[in-house]
């Protein structure tokens, strides 16, 4: 049995038709996807119902959460869960943290937060490359003159994803290239994630997990939020907390590259976790993999297949 840490995909790289020729074919994927239809009041396997901008977080959840389903008739099992941002309700949902009716119907109700929260303090991000902590906070501290400038993703050693509003993203990217920075790429997002501009979004999330049940997770699961396993007891206060601060995805694939593991598997739609992982693992011999259509889950399954050879 081949050893795995699941990447769970956060949002960026969702595309059209998520998850339909998996639909078509995997009865594991199909079954999830009625069940979680049936909870929803929505059929996820129409791509009107997948593509509608009011739907992304829940399509990308219930990809990632279908294709897991799919692993576990494979020979493979995952020691870690690791997601970013959003991927952390799959992690938890696919560990067992909450129920499937009541995770999905959370991150329905966190996305709406999320958007009205934006509506009220839009902001805007960029993603900054190869810039020294200590350029980038002083160019922080200096554009915090003229606007709102935090940090919001520590992706990789190398890569660092600021929010703010506009007029704070201006001058931090302004006085960045001037300083010498030469990739400070605009992300296309309408809120700024991981940020204090998210406040009223978590004081309404705090609110709607009062009374859901949470259960210790299956797996270990870990947070990045604050760098440690999520446990019944901190899983709630976690997610509240996530949304008003920083990520640290860099720190935590360091945690799960000392656990014994043969693979790492992104689950969910694009390359970015995979990309994050390349550039921090010191390992550069670990196999890496991305299951988001039929194609990238049977170069998965050719390597399952090369292992028990």
């Amino acid at each position: 049995m081949v050893r795995a840490a699941y990447l769970f995909s956060g949002q960026g790289q969702q595309f059209e038709g998520m998850g339909m020729d998996l639909y078509e074919s995997e009865p594991a994927y199909r079954t999830l996807v009625d069940d979680a239809s049936k909870i929803l009041n929505q059929d996820f396997s129409k791509q009107e119902v997948i593509d509608n901008p009011d739907n992304l977080q829940l399509s990308i959840v219930i990809l990632s959460l279908g294709v897991e389903r799919i692993l576990r008739n494979e020979k493979i099992t995952p020691n870690e869960f690791l997601g970013l941002s959003l991927g952390e309700y799959s992690a938890l949902i696919a560990a067992g943290s909450f129920s499937m009716q009541d995770g999905l119907k959370v991150v329905a109700d966190r996305g709406q937060y999320m958007a009205e929260a934006g509506q009220k303090h839009p902001g805007q991000m960029v993603a900054v490359l190869n810039a020294t902590q200590d350029v980038m906070e002083q160019a922080m501290v200096a554009a915090r003159k003229l606007g709102e400038v935090y940090p919001a993703n520590y992706n990789t050693p190398k890569q660092t994803v600021f929010g703010g509003n506009a007029s704070g993203i201006a001058e931090f990217s302004r006085l960045l290239k001037a300083a010498g920075v030469k990739r400070v790429v605009p992300l296309k997002m309408s809120v700024a994630s991981h940020t204090p501009f998210m406040k009223s979004a978590s004081v309404q999330l705090a609110q709607r997990l009062r009374d859901v049940k949470v259960n210790q997770p299956n797996f270990t699961v870990i947070s990045n939020t604050i760098k440690s396993e999520f446990t019944a007891e901190n899983i709630k206060q976690t997610l509240v907390d996530q949304l008003v601060n920083p990520t640290h995805f860099t720190d935590c694939l360091a945690m799960v590259e000392n656990s014994p593991i043969d693979c790492l598997v992104e689950i969910g739609p694009g390359k970015a976790l995979s990309g994050f992982a390349k550039k921090t693992l010191k390992n550069k011999d670990l196999p890496i993999f991305n299951v988001y259509d039929v194609e990238t889950l049977q170069k998965l399954r050719n390597y399952l297949l090369d292992q028990e050879g």
